[in-house]
């Protein structure tokens, strides 16, 4: 009992010390300026426990945990996961990182895969071609730190709706990455970059990616957040699974509503985040949270109360068909004036650019539960008869802004496509383009870039069988964005219907030879040597 007081009084200390570390201070306009990069990331904050003890308190959380974690020993230290006793013993696998060089105070970084890893990696691509997913658990079990198997073999648990294991398989992964670290290379100083170009670096890009998924539905939006700026820090300027179109819905679950006005502010001008629609509508509801918020002064309340008013109307003129949408996922109807009014009509959804509609089906379909506050719903009113107003006076923003639109938006980035692909948000892969959903997507590396750097390559082989996963055109039956063995073998008549009771049946035999083997193999851990330390109505 002493020790779980001793837990949650250091626990209070520390959130006492974040509040008063001397590194923030506010401003005159309210928000709070932070003397850190904007993507510092925090060790503490990459760790879901903390959050779950501040919100039931660490008795709740460790329990009978913390006595069995300090009688083990031998494991290494790291930030990202915490290694299990149930996982095998790790060894070398293979991965290394190496310090490419460094500019301008940025240093990029790259992972390798040394001879051996190259060798077990031809093997992954064999066992996945093979259409037999039993080479794909013969091959993990030979090699448990394999990163690319951990990553399919996660997808596949997903799918078969086994959520504990699919996270700790990524967990698993994250761990083998992080093992492989350059000794300088630094998760918290926002200045340590990773080629996406590169692919022995994609997977470290989408284990992380996964796993702010897997905390964000388990309640810990805060560590999602840690995460996703994370993921941004590593190549901020292309941003290659595009998480500044998540970045927002995830300030806002958190209530960092302070990060997401102040990265509005600082990257609008270099960055026009206010093109997205994901940003246009989030920053304004930042803002009018902000307003709410009783223990600031009247003068932060009255400014923030102002400019979320000008941006929510910016963001309504500017992107007309998010809100008859957005209402309709908050069983919400709108009032005569609104239902009429052509502007917000069915001519908005349809006139948009397919680019557009991707955006705006994503942002909605992930961000919709934040606006169903009466609260907001009755701000959003409000402002919706302000832009009808300004509609109908023929307001030269308007005009503008329609020219924008039809300007721009043409066709999405490829990582926007692979975000969306990745998110598998259903309103918005239904928007996806043919020249996308008309090609293979592999789960281990989806739309790779076209500029890749390979740096070595695999053997020539006879391929009979090659597994793809094809979409079918303005379809998405059957899709699983990051799938590993679902396809569309193209067939007719019966071989079709054969093609697809195999692949059904190989899942089948893959779950249950997982589940055999990791209920039967007790992994010993010896003694290691390398780290001894231990619904309304607006009527």
């Amino acid at each position: 009992l002493k020790e779980d007081n001793d837990l949650e009084d250091i626990d209070s200390l520390l959130e006492k010390i974040e509040d008063t570390n001397g590194l923030s201070q506010q401003t005159q306009s309210g928000i709070i300026a932070d003397s850190r990069p904007l993507l510092y990331v925090e060790h503490r904050n990459l760790n879901p426990e903390n959050e779950l003890k501040r919100y039931f308190g660490a008795r709740a959380v460790l329990g009978d945990q913390r006595p069995r974690q300090r009688q083990r020993q031998y494991v290494r230290s790291t930030w990202l996961t915490a290694p299990k006793n149930t996982w095998p013993r790790y060894s070398k696998t293979g991965i290394a990182m190496q310090l490419v060089e460094t500019r301008r105070g940025v240093q990029y970084f790259t992972f390798e895969h040394h001879r051996e890893y190259q060798q077990v990696q031809f093997k992954f691509l064999d066992a996945v071609e093979s259409m037999d997913p039993n080479n794909i658990v013969l091959l993990l079990q030979m090699n448990p730190y394999h990163v690319d198997s951990l990553l399919q073999l996660s997808d596949v648990c997903r799918m078969q709706e086994d959520q504990e294991m699919a996270r700790d398989l990524i967990e698993r992964a994250l761990y083998s990455l992080e093992c492989a670290f350059h000794p300088v290379f630094s998760l918290t100083s926002g200045s340590c970059r990773l080629d996406y170009r590169r692919p022995e670096n994609r997977a470290f890009y989408l284990a992380l990616f996964k796993h702010l998924m897997f905390l964000e539905k388990r309640g810990c939006p805060r560590t999602a957040l840690e995460f996703c700026k994370l993921i941004l820090s590593l190549d901020p300027e292309n941003d290659p699974l595009c998480v500044l179109l998540l970045i927002d819905f995830l300030s806002l679950r958190a209530r960092e509503y302070g990060f997401l006005t102040r990265m509005f502010q600082e990257w609008e001008s270099h960055r026009n985040l206010s093109q997205l629609p994901n940003f246009a509508f989030s920053v304004p509801l930042a803002y009018f949270f902000l307003s709410q918020q009783e223990e600031r002064s009247e003068l932060e309340l009255s400014q923030a109360r102002e400019r979320a008013a000008r941006l929510i109307q910016l963001a309504l003129i500017m992107f007309p068909s998010v809100l008859m949408p957005l209402l309709d996922h908050c069983s919400v109807q709108a009032d005569a004036r609104v239902t009429s009014h052509s502007f917000f009509g069915l001519n908005a959804q349809i006139s948009q650019p397919p680019a557009l509609n991707q955006l705006t089906s994503l942002y909605v379909g992930r961000t919709h539960s934040l606006w169903k506050d009466p609260a907001v719903m009755a701000w959003l009113e409000t402002n919706v008869h302000e832009v009808l107003c300004k509609v109908d006076a023929r307001d030269p923003l308007v005009e503008e802004c329609e020219h924008k639109r039809k300007m721009r938006y043409q066709s999405a980035p490829r990582n926007i496509y692979r975000h969306v692909i990745l998110s598998e948000m259903k309103e918005a892969t239904a928007a996806l383009p043919l020249e996308v959903t008309s090609q293979p997507v592999m789960g281990f590396d989806p739309l790779p870039p076209l500029d890749s750097i390979i740096s070595y390559t695999r053997p020539e082989r006879y391929l009979s069988h090659p597994l793809f996963l094809h979409w079918h055109s303005g379809s998405t039956a059957g899709y699983s964005g990051s799938a590993l063995l679902q396809g569309d073998i193209r067939h007719d008549g019966d071989e079709e219907a054969g093609a697809g009771q195999d692949l059904n049946q190989g899942v089948n035999r893959l779950m249950a030879a997982m589940r055999d083997m990791l209920a039967n193999i007790q992994f010993q851990e010896p003694p290691r040597d390398d780290n001894p330390e231990g619904d309304a109505d607006w009527d």
